[in-house]
């Protein structure tokens, strides 16, 4: 269902788009975490800590096009607000040829380079071949991956959060269902938990793609009948290309951390594997609020209502706070037992809550960095929140991290005293960076800047859609 985000209630209009999602992206994220419950509790530590260093590099692989996907979000939900419903189909047919020419071009990158990657990470000898079997297969789907997020990108520029819920659940309970069956019943070992993706993803992308074929007036699925428009391509990128390389440069920082990390041993990589993933789902309600942010700035920003982006920002900062305080209270008092899903090794659970008591702390800055980067990238200004996050990442947080784990430090050929804290120094890094992330993104959208980016100027009110 198409929702126009340019009437009614902005915190009503934010939150209700933004529950479908939320709830989508919890399901999304069970994919990994029930795999990695799985794999720690039935295959042990090692496979668990394989698992983990597989998801910076998979992450590196698609990142890039997942930018460019939300760059044609944006341009969507901007055609859509300013009710230019010929531009939106072409959109939607110029995004999927691009997101299907790159699903290809990265798997066959992937395969190509799998093992000097891990290398290049430093994975402990020990790890390297579950990491590249479970690597080589999941990276053998990407095209459904791409698909099924494709088309729930263009759903949500036009305003629809539900449909893609309904299949991601439906994935969701037969990626658990197959995780069971391939791992428990079958021992296809780690391989095992890769192939339930992939089938779970391919499932919920061809289903929506017969639903959507059937049902929706806008979007149709025949590769005969796609157009791709180079002018559309050129928008979607200009907006859609810094924050694919955004994704691909915070991808990079990642695999560099998990090289730092994979130093300290199979305990370490296995404890922030586990206690990253509680990390990446604690998250998602902020990410989610700024995904939701976005495409209401980007239907009134169509729609030339920039009173109503600012009320939106407001409500959608008072929610998301809330949201991530109350998460951190949870994850604080409950970190052990939640360590204890993945793995009953008592040293890679005191590890794990380290990192938690740490990381969580500081969950309001990453909020903060967040909601005021969905504003920007909701009104196509994606350069600046680029480089916040490139700066935040490779100038803050890496050199932070090797600072503080580190006793010496090597640099041009000059040894350098670090302050010695292990891993913990890693874990410290993390919200180093989101501090500096937040300052800068508050002041560039304190300059207002970012209100001259969109892609089309509309001088007055359009009419409300008749319903």
């Amino acid at each position: 269902m198409m929702k126009d985000l340019t009437q009614g209630s902005e915190g009503r209009n934010i939150f209700r788009f933004a529950v479908p999602m939320l709830v989508g992206h919890m399901f999304q994220q069970l994919y990994t975490f029930v795999d990695q419950i799985i794999v720690g509790r039935f295959l042990g530590k090692e496979a668990l800590a394989s698992v983990g260093a597989s998801f910076p590099v998979i992450f590196t692989l698609i990142a890039l096009i997942i930018g460019i996907a939300t760059g044609g979000t944006i341009v969507i939900s901007q055609f859509f607000g300013a009710k230019k419903f010929t531009e939106v189909k072409r959109t939607i047919d110029t995004i999927f040829i691009i997101m299907g020419a790159s699903a290809v071009i990265m798997t066959v990158v992937g395969l190509t380079f799998s093992e000097q990657i891990f290398t290049l990470m430093k994975l402990p000898e020990e790890l390297m071949p579950t990491a590249n079997a479970y690597f080589s297969i999941y990276v053998s789907g990407l095209v459904v991956f791409f698909g099924y997020n494709g088309v729930a990108a263009v759903l949500r520029g036009m305003g629809d959060s539900i449909t893609p819920l309904y299949f991601m659940i439906l994935a969701t309970v037969l990626n658990i269902g197959l995780d069971l069956l391939f791992i428990v019943k079958l021992g296809w070992g780690i391989e095992g938990a890769a192939l339930a993706t992939i089938i779970a993803q391919g499932t919920a992308f061809l289903a929506a793609v017969f639903y959507l074929n059937r049902t929706h007036e806008l979007i149709k699925f025949n590769i005969r009948d796609f157009a791709f428009d180079r002018k559309i391509a050129k928008q979607s990128l200009r907006i859609g290309l810094p924050t694919g390389l955004q994704h691909t440069f915070v991808a990079l920082g990642m695999m560099a951390l998990m090289g730092i990390v994979n130093g300290f041993g199979t305990n370490v990589v296995a404890a922030f594997t586990a206690a990253g993933r509680l990390d990446s789902l604690a998250i998602i309600p902020s990410m989610v609020f700024s995904t939701a942010l976005s495409t209401f700035v980007g239907q009134n920003i169509g729609a030339g209502k920039i009173e109503r982006v600012k009320r939106g920002l407001s409500r959608t900062m008072l929610m998301s706070s809330a949201t991530a305080i109350g998460i951190t209270l949870l994850i604080i008092l409950f970190k052990f037992p939640l360590m204890k899903l993945f793995t009953t090794d008592q040293d890679v659970i005191q590890i794990g809550g380290g990192y938690l008591t740490i990381v969580t702390s500081f969950y309001l800055l990453f909020t903060w960095m967040f909601i005021y980067g969905g504003v920007m990238r909701g009104a196509g200004d994606t350069i600046i929140p680029m480089f916040i996050t490139l700066i935040s990442l490779w100038i803050i947080r890496i050199p932070v991290a090797i600072f503080l784990s580190q006793e010496t430090i090597d640099v041009f050929g000059l040894t350098i005293k670090g302050a010695g804290m292990g891993a913990e120094g890693v874990w410290w890094s993390i919200p180093a960076g989101w501090a500096f992330g937040m300052i800068f993104s508050f002041i560039y959208y304190k300059t207002g800047r970012w209100k001259t980016k969109s892609v089309i100027k509309v001088e007055v009110e359009p009419a409300t859609i008749t319903r």
